[in-house]
């Protein structure tokens, strides 16, 4: 099979699946990709049968090397041209994923170093999310969610792309990669999780402390 963009989406959304810490599993992914359980389980067949991942059933998919040296060159382009959308054209940060998501599997790898080259070899997209090297280990951090995180002071290290409404809402009261916040405190059964910002506070539900990771401030 050739390495379609249809490929390159599944080895790609496999991959950030596993990155979390979630199953991989059939109806995971089909969740994520917006297609059928029946379809996803033929592509793991076929995807399987070119070395591209292992499945045992019952207990998930795994990529192989080949599979994951894909799934990061595609990571690879999506970040780098979220950055450049966002920083060299000024497309806002709530618009470049879904730009970044059609454009990834046309350029060239020319065209990838270009972009490199002109933003300075970056380390991190607009959200936070780190840009894989071209070449040696790549190993990502993984920091604990708001919604997880105990109360202090902390750093936001990055932030879900996938939520245009979201984004613009962290935007609109500051809270960006970057920024040192406050955890004040958690409400129980569920309740908010109430951030400073600056000097404003601001009490949080579960749709926006999943989609918000940081790190712990030492003072």
């Amino acid at each position: 099979m050739q390495v379609t963009d249809t490929v390159q989406d599944y080895l790609k959304t496999i991959y950030s699946i596993a990155r979390a810490g979630d199953g991989v599993h059939t109806t995971v992914i089909a969740d994520r990709l917006k297609v059928s359980p029946a379809s996803v389980t033929s592509m793991i067949k076929r995807l399987s049968a070119l070395g591209y991942l292992t499945y045992t059933r019952y207990q998930g998919v795994e990529l192989t090397d080949s599979g994951t040296e894909i799934a990061l060159e595609v990571i690879r382009h999506h970040r780098l041209l979220e950055l450049y959308l966002h920083h060299s054209l000024g497309i806002p940060w709530d618009r470049v994923h879904d730009e970044a998501e059609v454009l990834e599997h046309a350029i060239s790898e020319d065209l990838e170093d270009a972009i490199a080259r002109i933003l300075g070899d970056p380390t991190h997209d607009p959200h936070g999310d780190p840009i894989p090297p071209k070449s040696g280990v790549y190993l990502e951090v993984l920091h604990d969610t708001l919604e997880k995180a105990e109360p202090g002071p902390v750093r936001v290290e990055r932030v879900s792309d996938r939520d245009p409404e979201v984004l613009r809402h962290l935007a609109k009261i500051g809270l960006q990669p970057g920024t040192e916040i406050v955890i004040e405190r958690k409400d129980p059964y569920g309740g908010p999780v109430w951030v400073k910002v600056g000097k404003r506070r601001h009490a949080m539900g579960t749709e926006l402390t999943t989609k918000v990771y940081v790190s712990k401030v030492e003072r």
